[in-house]
């Protein structure tokens, strides 16, 4: 059955697909061959439900999968081969650009570092924080602020340094 919509996949060319195609591609395969219906319950059914994307590459089909918010699963699956690889980000973005650029064996490709420049920016460390960022924030720098008494006092200039009619 899964082969069955992965080559559904691949004979369509290299591209890539949206969570909406992806999941238009499996109610197609399951309305066109009445064996398959057990294909729309099936756990894997569920889980292409998180496929964000689908970058094919004849015959490779590789799927980013988010099965909840913040966490991120890459996996390369070979059709003919019917073999599945784990991927890390930076091979699933290596594999993403082959689709452009075509296969590129260039050890010199530029990468930057931005992770120094968030060592201290703090992480939110549940996921109902993520789409609350400013909430997050606030509640983060107050914590700070009256925590520490030294933190008042910036507040406090800047509250005399703006006042309006004596207030």
């Amino acid at each position: 059955e899964l082969v069955s919509l992965l080559s559904r996949f691949v004979d369509r060319g290299k591209g890539i697909l949206q969570s909406y195609q992806i999941i238009d591609e499996l109610e197609k395969v399951i309305q066109e061959d009445e064996g398959l219906q057990k294909l729309k319950d099936s756990p894997f059914s569920k889980v292409l439900q998180s496929a964000q994307e689908a970058i094919v590459l004849p015959p490779f089909v590789a799927l980013a999968f988010r099965p909840r918010p913040g966490v991120w699963e890459y996996v390369r699956v070979n059709v003919y081969e019917l073999s599945v690889d784990h991927l890390t980000v930076a091979e699933y973005l290596q594999f993403k650009e082959e689709l452009i650029d075509g296969e590129c064996n260039d050890n010199y490709v530029l990468e930057l570092d931005f992770e120094p420049f968030n060592a201290a920016f703090p992480r939110p460390t549940r996921s109902s924080s993520i789409g609350n960022g400013v909430q997050y924030l606030n509640r983060h720098l107050s914590s700070i602020m009256f925590s520490k008494k030294e933190s008042l006092e910036p507040l406090l200039d800047f509250l005399r340094t703006h006042k309006h009619d004596g207030h």
